[in-house]
């Protein structure tokens, strides 16, 4: 490289990093994509090393020096095995040495990306020379000279301790973790201490800096004394999306630094006098101490000490407040109270000196916390989370450990938490209505709230009598002011009363919310198991559901004598749905158990006489299930359930565009329906006799609320599940053909249309409403006998209809979309349901009619030129619909229901068309588009795939060109990230190369036209192979198994190919690696037959597994 080139590529990072113009040879402007496609090249061979280093040493642009580290760190990456290890230790060396030299001066993103190639080749080159391994001795020289160098200096270990601990791309899991044992065993420690030590330093101000390298070196060094405490130490791989720490498995060499009270205590001293973000990192250094393994400490009263210093911070922290008024070490404390209980168990901390007070002070910061909930939203659950942990732990304290009247202080503190709870979010109400929108409503924050009702029902239990009878104190004057207010606003909506009206009727509502939320946690936290059933807990769970449940009476009355003009606030029907979800799942599980202790109409049969004298006293569940009816006071079970149902109707009818409550709504009557006793109990209701039986616009609007479509299906499968339920046509008096009926009368009334009528805009609606609500029926046919209810109603007068409807409203996605996605439900043999008798054709008739839908789509489609507007439209517009069809199709010839060579026995075109339609349609999309649309890419080749597998006649007949437009596509997707894509592929190509393997030199015409395509292009199956291999040695560990299944039927297809494969990479190769690589061939191909059978298959495939790992030991690329 000259100055004149390095002149053009520091052009083309200004153009790439800025936008600032720049142009090329011939003088034409170079756009952002072409200059990073020209960057890009100097990370595509090992040659251009030299380049890199030259930009390094001669540019004075901080783009071009980024560039050319990352394209280094990418070549050493990617071709690691072509250096020698006194080449690989010359670049480490220089790079330490540009740092050293240079690092002070470089832009930060430049030292970030030096410092990660640096650490890279540390843990590529880790046992190929000890060099490698002393990099941390190395870095103690940056940490002794200046402090910008020590600065650099703990970056490099910061980025060494992750480069370490995070698997690297390309590498197995093996070698990472040989790698990272042997840091851990040899360096990790050091690295530890050198983070404390500069610490020290910091602390007793042995290293003199300004203020902001002071604030840079804090930083640092606590970040690395929390990287090496989060260091994987046993392989475990921890999740790193989750905020809650597992414990610290740190080895037995580290007791004494981590057992010193000096180590805690210089912690602890930091957090004090410093600011974020150190303050909160020195937090986060606490939180791994405290949740360190039990067993490093060597006896229990070494851990009790520990133990003690722990909670003696904590309690100097709490007694004084100290930086708790950061947002950041407010949040990290909070996680700190929630982790010290979830290490320790509670008998180790009622014996700790001080617990007593320390309790006190938890439940001072607590409740101070809560009351001021709009700062501290997200830490609330994690003090909630230490609160539960508390009283969980109880039963298993003896009451005389530790200090005395420990269980009473701890009773006591919970009563004053949740208190202060209950208050503090009731009161959040009003305060959230003056702010006048400047604060949030944490009953909007969705997550948070949950996290918090989560964490309820075991601390609320643990004083049940005490808290249940303080929540009640608050609803019962709630819900009699809501009466009076509803009097008040009588059958007129709540918006047109006055304005103090108003704001009266929102706070009432926005409190009822919180208690019925509240309400419905605890109810839903009873438990079964007689372990934790609290004796008399079902007579609280009583008293507090029926406020609930009468809270849930008075809107519903207010609600139908306005006729849905008088509704309440949004937010308190969900938190009464809420409500109802909890209790179902927890009292609405026995019904059938108690029902059939009497016997209807007199008749007992033999089966329930044994069951009676078997079980004739009830059991203690069903004592509690029939003791918490009787005390509720609201009727029976069938009465409760017949009060939820109606709730959930009247929700259908009055609130059709609330999408959130229809949704959830739904959800809980799909919920009951899927339960075993309380579907059976639904099957009892009049309410579910009168949906069954009106399941339409005319009685429930949500019907015919266009964002509503998709709640249609989940309507139409929940009502369609109830009726199909054993026994319960009988009961709902309903048959399937009577529940459909409305459906067919939409369907005969639109087959009567002309096409211009269809095509109107009058008929969208009905349209995409009769598809939505056949998937939804069709969803729920899980068997042979009411699969074929539905085909019966819909063959043949109903069938040709859909076509019609492909074919007029090809242009309009959100019908065509409902359609497609219909035939796909319809077409679908789940559970073997697609099963007619040996003399029925309906499965032909089945095809045919997809054939029809798919073709009239299909056509139509390809005649229309692609839409403009941007991707989304194109998606929107063409490609979402071809994905469907596809998989329309896919189901069909994949449904095992057809025998296909009946068509072009009688000549039946159905099948030919389908294919040769959806060919047109694969063809159509351009490979990039493929690749880009993840939903449609699995369409396009499971599509390919079932082609290839059962159709090969028409698929080898194709033009060559148009047969190599597939195979390039195939080879294409063989590569892709995604391992279902790859998977697909490799199957395809297995079903190729094994068919030419199996029928090669037969007299066949699939076998004559596979040849005519191999003589157009011989190097079809070289070029497969060459990918395979190469995928299997280089590529991605995901795509293995898959990419291994066609090799072997490849090899023996073409066993050219695959010699001219193992001689080209044996080229490539030094002498001494071309013998292991013989080496390795030989092993692999040893007791390997010329067979297919799956033993064969099963023995090649272990041997390629054990070839990848020999081979990749060595290889260069």
């Amino acid at each position: 490289m000259d100055q004149q080139q390095l002149s053009q590529v520091e052009s083309l990072c200004e153009t790439l990093y800025t936008g600032a113009a720049s142009t090329s040879e011939s003088g034409e402007p170079i756009t952002r994509a072409e200059a990073q496609s020209r960057l890009l090249s100097l990370q595509s061979s090992a040659d251009y090393i030299p380049q890199c280093q030259y930009i390094l040493d001669h540019s004075s642009s901080h783009y071009a020096r980024l560039v050319a580290a990352n394209s280094l760190t990418e070549l050493i990456t990617t071709h690691w095995n072509n250096f020698t290890v006194p080449q690989r230790i010359d670049i480490r060396n220089y790079i330490l040495g540009y740092l050293a030299n240079q690092g002070p001066n470089l832009q930060d993103f430049v030292v970030v990306s030096l410092i990660k190639l640096v650490c890279r080749i540390t843990k590529l080159g880790w046992f190929d020379d000890k060099t490698h391994r002393e990099l941390a001795d190395d870095v103690t020289k940056f940490l002794q000279a200046t402090v910008d160098h020590c600065i650099l200096g703990l970056r490099i270990l910061n980025q060494l301790v992750d480069e370490l601990n995070i698997p690297t791309t390309g590498r197995t899991l093996t070698q990472h973790r040989k790698t990272s044992v042997s840091f851990r065993d040899t360096n990790l420690f050091k690295v530890f201490q050198l983070g404390l030590t500069t610490l020290k330093q910091l602390q007793t101000r042995a290293i003199v800096a300004d203020p902001r390298q002071e604030a840079v070196l804090g930083e640092q060094a606590l970040s690395l004394v929390v990287r090496c405490l989060n260091f994987d130490f046993i392989g475990t791989n921890p999740d790193e999306s989750t905020e809650d720490v597992g414990t610290i498995q740190a080895p037995t060499s580290w007791r004494n630094v981590l057992q010193d009270p000096a180590t805690i205590e210089l912690l602890f001293e930091f957090y004090a006098n410093t600011e974020p973000p150190r303050s909160s990192k020195s937090m986060e250094a606490v939180i791994l101490l405290c949740s360190v393994r039990r067993s490093l400490f060597p006896t229990d009263k070494d851990r009790a000490e520990f133990l003690g210093r722990l909670m003696t911070g904590i309690r100097e922290l709490l007694k004084n407040q100290t930086g708790l008024q950061h947002q950041d070490n407010y949040h990290q404390f909070c996680r700190l109270l929630g982790r010290l209980k979830a290490n320790y168990q509670l008998s180790e901390l009622v014996k700790a000196e001080g617990y007593l007070e320390w309790l006190d002070l938890c439940s001072s910061f607590t409740v101070q916390s809560i009351r001021n909930w709009q700062y501290s939203t997200n830490s609330i659950h994690y003090l909630l989370a230490l609160w539960g942990r508390l009283v969980a732990a109880v039963p298993y304290v003896r009451p005389e450990t530790g200090a005395r009247g420990h269980v009473q202080a701890l009773e006591k503190q919970v009563i004053t938490v949740v208190e202060a709870y209950v208050d503090s979010m009731l009161g959040s109400v009003e305060t959230v209505l003056q702010s006048d929108g400047a604060l949030d409503d944490p009953l909007d924050d969705d997550g948070s709230l949950k996290e918090q009702l989560d964490r309820l029902p075991v601390i609320c239990r643990f004083q049940y009598g005490p808290i249940a009878s303080f929540i009640l104190s608050k609803f019962d004057p709630l819900l009699a002011t809501y009466r009076e207010l509803a009097n008040l606003l009588g059958t007129s909506a709540t918006t047109s009363a006055p304005s103090d009206v108003q704001q009266r009727a929102a706070i009432v509502e926005g409190q009822l919310t919180w208690l019925t939320y509240m309400v419905g946690t605890i109810v839903g936290g009873h438990s079964w198991s007689s372990a934790h059933m609290g004796d008399g807990d079902e007579t609280i769970d009583a008293n507090l559901s029926r406020r609930a449940l009468q809270l849930s009476q008075g809107i519903e009355y207010r609600l139908t004598s306005s006729n849905g003009v008088g509704r309440a606030d949004p937010k308190l029907e969900m938190a009464l749905l809420y409500y109802f979800q909890n209790f179902r799942r927890v009292y609405m599980f026995m019904w059938d158990q108690i029902s059939g202790a009497g016997s209807v109409g007199g008749s007992v049969s033999m089966v329930g006489m044994m069951a009676a004298k078997l079980d004739s006293a009830p059991s203690t569940k069903q004592k509690v299930y029939q003791r918490m009816f009787e005390h509720l006071g609201m009727g029976d079970h069938t009465a409760v359930a017949n009060l939820i149902v109606t709730k959930v109707g009247n929700n259908l009818k009055f609130w059709p565009e609330e999408e959130d409550i229809v949704g959830k709504t739904l959800e809980l009557l799909l919920d009951m329906a899927g339960g075993y006793s309380s579907s059976k109990l639904l099957l009892t209701l009049d309410t579910v006799k009168f949906l069954a039986r009106h399941h339409t616009e005319d009685q429930f609007p949500f019907l015919a609320v266009p964002g509503n479509v998709r709640q249609r299906t989940t309507f139409h499968a929940t009502l369609t599940r109830l009726l199909l339920s054993p026994g319960g046509e009988d009961k709902l008096g309903l048959s399937f053909a009577q529940f459909i009926e409305p459906l067919v009368t939409v369907l005969t009334q639109l087959g009567a249309l002309s096409p211009t009528d269809l095509r109107s805009e009058q008929a969208r609606r009905p349209l995409i409403g009769l598809f939505r609500d056949l998937r939804g029926v069709a969803s729920s046919l899980h068997n042979r006998r009411t699969y074929s209810m539905l085909f019966d109603i819909l063959h043949p007068q109903h069938l040709p209809l859909f076509a019609k409807v492909a074919d007029l409203w090809h242009d309009q996605p959100d019908v065509v979309i409902s359609l497609l996605r219909f035939m796909q439900e319809f077409c679908h043999n789940k559970a073997n349901r697609v099963n007619f008798d040996q003399s029925s054709a309906n499965g032909i008739l089945l095809f045919r009619a997809t054939s029809d839908v798919v073709c009239a789509y299909g056509r139509r489609l390809l005649a229309t030129p692609p839409p403009t507007g941007g991707e989304m439209e194109l998606y929107k517009k063409r490609y979402k619909g071809i994905g469907i069809a596809l998989n329309v199709l896919n189901s069909a010839l994949g449904g095992n229901y057809v025998c296909f060579g009946v068509f072009s026995l009688y000549n039946d075109p159905a099948l030919d068309n389908a294919l040769d339609v959806s060919l047109q349609m694969v063809l159509s999309v351009p490979l990039d588009d493929v690749m880009s649309y993840p939903k449609m890419s699995k369409a396009y080749y499971a599509f390919i795939e079932i082609v290839f597998r059962s159709h090969k006649k028409t698929v080898f007949a194709l033009e060559t060109n148009v047969f190599m437009q597939l195979m390039n596509a195939i080879h294409e997707g063989l590569q892709a990230s995604d391992a279902t894509l790859s998977s697909l592929c490799a199957n395809t190509i297995d079903h190729i190369a094994t068919y030419y393997f199996v029928n090669s030199g037969k007299d066949k015409p699939e076998v004559h036209n596979m040849n005519k395509h191999l003589t157009a292009q011989p190097n079809l199956f070289t070029s497969l192979t060459a990918t395979l291999f190469n995928l299997l040695l280089f590529g991605a560990p995901q795509n293995h198994w898959a990419v291994m299944r066609p090799m072997l039927s490849l090899m023996l297809a073409s066993e050219s190919s695959f010699t001219s494969y193992k001689e080209h990479l044996l080229s490539t190769q030094t002498p001494e690696n071309q013998a292991l690589l013989n080496e390795a061939f030989a092993k692999l191909l040893s007791d390997v037959n010329r067979s297919l059978d799956s033993s064969n298959r099963d023995r090649f495939t272990q041997k390629l597994t054990a070839f990848r790992v020999t081979a990749r030991g060595f290889l260069t690329l």
